[in-house]
């Protein structure tokens, strides 16, 4: 063994001294072993001295491409992903990252991002080469109601359930519960139902021209929230996620101003347009192409549908099928003809169809179920026969039914439905607290 020099400097044979701060001063450490890793400040420690893999408890090491190996990520949070599913979302699919969520259904390849997250009624909308947006629509799911008509017992609401057959329950009154609400047009939001309608010979004030709103939610009284453009009765009713519209219909002639006695000039051709979010007066949407009363109103997304009517006063029925675009304010157009002519009768619309329930054909009472596709303009069809001849009905819509309660003659307090999943004639699913006609549906 070589002499050890102690002269204070670093190098071979040298002893190691301390400086002046108690440090060990710059050597080469590279034979060092045992060192906690905890107290390695900087360097490189060899890779195979580290724990690494990718169980637990072990260090991941990015691979040569700078890479994560394969690891779950389950645990990870706040990192906005694609859902995938081999199904396509639904509007109660509420998304944890909201709106801009993307969906890959992997069964057709379509690709879905959510633009409305409200829970329950969330929007879906289709962003691939392919169509249909997932969306709250028109119909209900849950119930139907009846309100209005022409006489002192038709202030009260009425419900009835649409998952399961059974009659109606009171679920409220109309303003003035001893009054009559005849040929009120009914229109629903996601939350409420809406009652547009003037004053008639019995109503107190004669002079009343409202629109209505309850709740779905509870047992209520419905309370005045505006007023539509020109005042009348037995108009025709669409409706979008954010608008009802009111089509057509019959000057009142005992309000204040509407010339008296049954003239034609009674008939009118307004499209009114209301918002459900906010009260006040109907805006002029556009113009029916006749001018007509009790038609049959029907709805798609984008358009409203108005079938049959009365003309002249009374005394003569029209067989037209008009559609009118929700987006602009337009002139409705024909686009087809109910199988004859016809007036007070009711509509009803699935998400790609609109139905024409009974109704007076010139003059004849008839049971017929006719429908019009909404995607192409052509003529209605026979697809089925409601329970018996029938006018004046109010009519509901669910998700797979249409529904058919009250009307005339005589008076009937039944309550009766049809499928849209094929042609069929219509059953008896329950009643009415009591027989009624003229009346508004709504549904939710």
């Amino acid at each position: 063994m070589a002499d050890i020099v102690i002269d204070g400097t670093i190098g071979a044979n040298r002893l190691l001294i301390l400086d002046s701060t108690g440090k060990i001063p710059a050597v080469d450490g590279s034979q060092v072993t045992a060192i906690a890793a905890g107290s390695i400040a900087t360097g490189t420690i060899p890779l195979a001295r580290i724990d690494t893999g990718s169980t637990a408890n072990k260090i991941v090491v990015l691979d040569g491409s700078g890479r994560l190996p394969a690891v779950s990520a389950a645990l990870i949070t706040n990192i906005t992903g694609v859902t995938e599913s081999s199904s396509d979302p639904v509007i109660a699919t509420n998304p944890s990252g909201g709106v801009g969520t993307e969906w890959h259904n992997t069964t057709s390849g379509e690709v879905y991002i959510c633009t409305d997250a409200t829970a329950g009624a969330n929007v879906w909308t289709n962003v691939g080469a392919g169509t249909g947006d997932i969306q709250p629509l028109i119909q209900g799911s849950s119930y139907g109601f009846f309100s209005g008509g022409p006489t002192a017992n038709y202030g009260p609401i009425e419900k009835f359930s649409f998952t399961s057959d059974g009659n109606a329950t009171s679920h409220g009154n109309l303003m003035g519960a001893n009054n009559p609400n005849e040929g009120a047009c009914g229109t629903s939001s996601q939350t409420h139902g809406f009652a547009a309608i003037s004053g008639n010979a019995s109503m107190t004030p004669a002079s009343f021209n409202g629109i209505q709103k309850f709740a779905f939610s509870s047992n209520t009284t419905g309370t005045d929230v505006g007023d539509m453009s020109e005042p009348r009765l037995y108009a025709a009713p669409s409706w979008n996620l954010t608008h009802g519209y009111a089509s057509s219909g019959w000057a009142n002639p005992n309000y204040p101003g509407t010339p008296a006695g049954g003239s034609p000039a009674l008939y009118m051709n307004v499209i009114d347009k209301f918002p459900f979010a906010s009260g006040g007066t109907a805006t002029d949407h556009g113009d029916c192409i006749n001018s007509v009363r009790q038609a049959a109103g029907h709805s798609s997304t984008t358009h409203g549908y108005q079938s049959g009517g009365y003309a002249v006063a009374g005394s003569t029925h029209v067989n037209v099928i008009q559609k009118f675009a929700f987006a602009s304010n337009t002139t409705a157009t024909d686009v087809g003809n109910t199988l004859a002519v016809l007036g007070s009768c009711t509509g009803q619309s699935s998400e790609t169809y609109g139905y024409t329930s009974g109704g007076y054909s010139g003059p004849p009472l008839i049971n017929v179920i006719q429908k019009f596709p909404f995607a192409s303009d052509t003529n209605s069809t026979d697809v089925g026969d409601l329970l018996a001849n029938i006018g004046y009905p109010a009519g509901q819509s669910s998700t797979t039914h249409g529904y058919v309660s009250g009307g005339s003659s005589p008076t009937t307090d039944t309550i009766q439905k049809f499928t849209f999943a094929s042609n069929a004639n219509a059953t008896d699913v329950g009643n009415l607290s009591s027989a009624k006609n003229q009346g508004a549906g709504h549904q939710v």
